[in-house]
């Protein structure tokens, strides 16, 4: 069988599962995510020996090793995906949900009720518990999905898919509600974005190469971040210690991570007390400074690369990090306005006036006032947990969580009305 047979018939099995799944109940949704939940424990050292095999795989063609740490599993990451199943079961359904039901003077009821996006392609690299997070938030939204996963997690991949249509089997559920593509070739993710008869909707999860293929290709909606290019801006009116802090947290609490800060903006007013102690202590944790003249000026006792017009435009998702002193507020937006890639902005400032212009003015999926860019994270907001942060402004913006994974439609209620 070619890729676009086998493929077309995934999408078609996918399609006639979505429609049961809309209409699943909640007490056979959680209960299927249970069992999930209960096999990957019990079956822990066929996933292992399975992950095993990728580790060597990876090994012998020279994976590097940030991305060797991603591919493993061990006893205590497979106790995590099992718990997190177990937490979106425990999350409030969003199906179903009615909301704004109000009457209309025609005497109809009208409102807006949550329903299931329907089958949702997910491409993503390296990390097996992807597949458990994506399954997990796809089952409890009613949608099936369609999984296709990097080629240097194929084992792991297939022995979580065998669990996941195990359970689902065992628990009354359709088992092509969610299904792993088990080939490898490449051909197969060009293959899923050219389904809209089959995939309402795509999310690539992975590196900036991967989503921009997917995005300029694609012929099904996409829910996609390309970079995450996130900016602290430390106003004249900050608490020192809350800028200190900030800053710090934002760039070196981790740092391969799309909410990480990659450029600090600083007010003239604070820079020549401030940025000494912060480069000391980035220093100390081997960041690696770059700066506009004023700030080199500023820091002639520390070892900081001239910045360049490409700094400004570059996720490092590593220890390195641009800063730039500005004259005043507007500077420091029409700064993020230019560079910034809508993921997230925070400012630290004791003005409530300023905070909330900048709310106001910055048009970022996430904005933020006296708090760290790490919190630019769905477990953080509240969702239980996400498939990924949409810098996009449709469908969904921000952390996508179940929520995200829905859309609305419309429900009119009568009593024999007519116009």
């Amino acid at each position: 069988m070619n890729i676009q047979d086998y493929l077309n018939k995934l999408g078609q099995s996918a399609r006639i599962a979505s429609r049961s799944m809309s209409a699943t109940t909640r007490g056979d949704k959680d209960k299927a995510l249970e069992a999930i939940a209960t096999e990957l424990i019990v079956a822990k050292d066929q996933l292992l020996d399975a992950n095993q095999r990728d580790i060597q795989a990876a090994i012998e063609n020279g994976i590097e090793s940030a991305l060797l740490d991603r591919l493993e599993l061990n006893q205590a990451r497979i106790e995590a995906m099992a718990e997190g199943c177990r937490q979106v079961a425990a999350l409030p359904d969003p199906v179903g949900e009615i909301s704004e039901l109000s009457y209309r003077p025609s005497g109809i009821q009208v409102g807006r009720m949550r329903v299931p996006l329907g089958v949702i392609g997910i491409v993503y690299e390296s990390r097996p518990n992807v597949t458990i997070d994506a399954a997990a938030l796809c089952l409890k939204s009613g949608n099936a999905t369609i999984l296709r996963g990097g080629s240097e997690a194929i084992h792991s991949n297939r022995a979580i898919a065998e669990i996941i249509a195990q359970s689902l089997a065992s628990s009354g559920l359709n088992p092509h509600s969610i299904q792993l593509v088990e080939t490898t070739d490449r051909e197969a993710v060009g293959q899923m974005i050219s389904m809209p008869e089959y995939i309402d909707v795509i999310i690539p999860r992975g590196g900036k190469g991967l989503i921009e293929r997917i995005s300029n290709n694609a012929k099904v909606p996409v829910i996609k971040h390309l970079d995450g290019i996130c900016h602290v801006y430390l106003d004249a009116e900050a608490d020192l210690k809350k800028a200190f802090d900030i800053a710090i947290n934002s760039k070196t609490h981790r740092y391969g991570v799309c909410n990480a800060m990659e450029t600090l903006l600083v007010h003239q007013a604070l820079a020549s007390e401030l940025l000494p102690n912060l480069a000391s202590k980035y220093s100390s944790l081997d960041v690696e400074l770059r700066g506009c003249p004023k700030t080199v000026d500023i820091l002639a006792d520390f070892t900081v690369g001239q910045a360049t017009e490409e700094d400004w435009q570059t996720e490092y998702l590593a220890p390195i990090l641009s800063i730039r002193v500005v004259e005043d507020y507007q500077q420091a937006v029409d700064h993020i306005q230019q560079y910034s890639s809508a993921h997230t902005e925070s400012i630290v400032t004791e003005n409530i006036t300023t905070g909330r212009k900048f709310l106001a003015e910055v048009d970022s999926s996430s904005v933020m006032v006296n708090a760290s860019t790490r919190f630019a994270d769905g477990f953080e907001y509240g969702l239980g947990a996400e498939i990924g942060i949409s810098t996009d402004k449709l469908h969904a913006r921000g952390p996508v969580g179940l929520e995200g994974l829905t859309s609305q439609k419309y429900v009119v209620l009568g009593d024999g009305h007519i116009r």
